[in-house]
């Protein structure tokens, strides 16, 4: 399972449309970094919201892992985007949650699963 995080640049997250991601560690040089991302074929087709606490050991050391390494501005420009995109918003919401509790996404096989930590 690859986990996407906050250097994970989505900039669009909504059902039907497709979604653009740069995987972690995957820096864009300085001239890639000022072209638009192409689009890509991803389609969300449903949310899981998930508690890192709830997770196995082994998963939750790799959640950790990946949090460690996100920028604090890698990190709002996620939340940014959960917030821009009301159905991602409201899945949050239906658990009692906002954009500032989720530190990690994974989007794979049309799911967006979203890790979240409370306190």
């Amino acid at each position: 399972m690859r986990i996407f995080t906050a250097s994970v640049i989505i900039a669009a997250l909504s059902l039907g449309t497709p979604a653009f991601v740069q995987a972690q560690g995957a820096a864009p040089s300085q001239s890639e970094a000022q072209k638009p991302p192409a689009q890509s074929s991803t389609v969300i087709r449903s949310i899981q919201v998930v508690d890192v606490k709830d997770l196995q050991p082994a998963v939750r050391s790799k959640v950790d892992e990946v949090v460690a390494q996100t920028s604090e501005q890698d990190m709002q420009a996620l939340r940014k985007s959960i917030d821009a995109n009301p159905a991602v918003a409201a899945a949050l919401k239906a658990k009692g949650l906002n954009s500032s509790h989720v530190v990690a996404v994974n989007i794979a096989d049309g799911v967006l699963t979203m890790f979240t930590k409370t306190a």
